[in-house]
């Protein structure tokens, strides 16, 4: 087909559409790349990054150290015993006098809170502040941290106790050879028990005492894995260290032992589905898991290195993508290049300039925002690009090089960009509209997008919808799900077994996918929501484009 001057169509439309198009974007490109501003907001960009990366690669180094999930390797009152052990013999974890071997002490008498006393007589002392002279002082008696450590008494300062000189809880010194000074502390010996003033202590003997071992406290870290065949259908869960099915624990709990203290109404069948010390996986018609369900104390306490190596790397990648790409530089790049794509040109007075070529006003803003995506987008996919060489050859896994890790890191840099598209169209209107205040107003809206992207994190739905930060993180969660679909399995995992997880915190299951679960469906709503936006405004700044008069 040919025109009226004998040319061809593609000529006399796309050729010119060409030539402006490149002509305004390689001006924009080259403004751009001129104007001191525009360095030190990428090089504050490309800042960041690296110190993330560098944050990123000394935790790779410094490696995972395990974690006790369920606490009981933890010493909570100090008598040398975990608590795991002690729950084992059915001792008190939170009570020094008592732990794992060390009986029932049975009371014969006791001071009045108080008073002022003496007592003679060959017994075990507890709780006793006071002075003790000794004919025999027990010094090889059962361990304990409750138990004052005769070996280790030091010569009391001069004075009176309490007057003169303090001791710690449980601790004591020697004034003389066979004499010492004790603050509620507990022994065994013979001779006369002198109470002071304020003071306590009573006297008996202590049953059934044996001696045992304190056990090392990495005995009850990561010693009870997460144990999932993959089939919800078959049982799941095991209980490794027996603290769910009590196994090798004492048939009774010694009567002053109060379980309330540490696990309330504990129950083997929590989940009620009829099998004791089981986890319930509960999956939907797909297959997909949408719920775990464990009984008490089963499965809680994982191996880091099985669960919270992968779980860390992709919280960094989710993380990083979310809060750095999407919540810094896709607000603060735009507020920077596009706010004044078109207002300094009419500044400079250029603009009249440029308009006075053949270029429809519509298509000239057009042309400049690609410029400027030209420029924010290609630094976003280089560092993207940068983030994910680094993250997926050091990532853990045994492959030597994470491929996914790649291309989450590419569906970052495509979301993004559309979020440089779109605040880069919003901030050039603005700035249409008001040379003098549409910086301010351009800083509220940046101000408001960052409080909604902070509000999708945290899991809400409706309130952030009237957000460009919104859909893009929603989009990321979308690529995320596609390119590792058991992400929403370690999610509910996290949560079932309240296990530390920074996927809980920087990742939400998609939201908007009509129903259908499918984040193929979440992530194709995103990309229109924001294709729209960035036309809209664009098609709004070119209305009011057209209508300026240029001076």
């Amino acid at each position: 087909m040919m025109d009226r001057q004998g040319r061809g169509l593609a000529e006399t439309v796309w050729t010119r559409l060409d030539r402006k198009a490149g002509a305004i974007t390689e001006l924009t490109i080259r403004q751009l790349r001129h104007r001191l501003s525009t360095w030190v907001v990428l090089g504050v960009g490309f800042l960041l990054l690296i110190a993330l990366l560098a944050l990123f690669i000394g935790g790779i180094r410094d490696g995972w150290e395990p974690i006790d999930n369920d606490g009981d390797a933890h010493d909570w009152d100090g008598d040398g015993y975990p608590a795991g052990q002690e729950f084992k013999y059915g001792s008190d974890p939170f009570d020094r006098f008592s732990f794992p071997g060390s009986g029932e002490f049975v009371e014969e008498g006791s001071f009045e809170w108080g008073s002022v006393g003496l007592y003679s007589g060959n017994h075990t002392w507890r709780s006793a502040t006071g002075i003790f002279t000794y004919t025999w002082l027990d010094d090889s008696q059962i361990g304990g941290g409750g138990v004052l450590e005769v070996d280790s008494l030091e010569p009391c300062p001069d004075g009176e106790l309490f007057e003169d000189f303090w001791l710690d809880w449980g601790e004591g010194c020697r004034m003389d050879v066979n004499r010492i000074v004790v603050h509620d502390a507990s022994f065994v010996g013979n001779g006369t028990f002198r109470v002071v003033e304020g003071g306590y202590a009573a006297w008996g003997y202590m049953e059934d005492s044996f001696d045992v071992e304190p056990e090392p406290a990495s005995n009850y870290i990561d010693e009870d894995d997460i144990d999932w065949t993959g089939d919800p259908n078959k049982i799941n869960g095991f209980d490794d260290d027996g603290d769910c099915l009590r196994i090798g624990w004492p048939e009774e709990t010694p009567p002053d032992f109060v379980w309330w203290s540490w696990e309330p109404n504990h129950d083997s069948d929590r989940n009620g589905n009829g099998v004791d010390c089981d986890v319930e996986w509960i999956a939907d018609s797909n297959g997909n898991i949408v719920a775990i369900i464990p009984d008490d104390n089963v499965d809680e306490d994982p191996s880091e290195e099985n669960l919270a190596y992968e779980d860390a790397h992709r919280a960094f990648i989710i993380g990083t993508g979310k809060i750095a790409f999407v919540m810094i530089l896709g607000i603060f790049l735009p507020l920077f290049l596009a706010l004044g794509l078109v207002r300094d040109e009419t500044e400079n007075g250029t603009l009249h300039y440029l308009l006075s070529k053949p270029i429809h006003r519509g298509e000239f803003i057009t042309y400049r925002i690609l410029g400027y995506l030209v420029v924010a987008g290609g630094f976003v996919l280089i560092m993207s690009l940068m983030m994910g060489l680094v993250t997926a050859s050091l990532g853990p896994g045994d492959s030597i090089f994470r491929l996914k890790d790649v291309i989450v890191w590419l569906g970052i840099a495509f979301a993004t960009i559309l979020a440089l598209a779109a605040y880069g169209a919003i901030f050039n209107t603005l700035g249409l509209l008001s040379s003098r205040y549409g910086v301010y107003i351009a800083l509220v809206i940046g101000v408001y997008e960052f409080v909604m992207a902070v509000l999708t994190l945290g899991g809400a739905e409706l309130i952030p919808v009237l957000s460009v930060s919104h859909w893009t993180l929603q989009l990321i969660d979308s690529i995320v799900l596609i390119v590792w679909p058991n992400t929403i399995e370690m999610h509910i995992i996290a949560s079932a077994f309240d296990l530390p997880s920074g996927i809980t915190a920087f990742w939400n299951p998609p939201a908007h996918t009509l129903g259908t679960e499918s984040p193929f469906i979440s992530g194709l709503i995103s990309v229109i929501v924001l294709l729209l936006i960035t036309s809209l405004m664009i098609i709004f700044g070119q209305s009011q484009f057209k209508r300026r008069e240029i001076m």
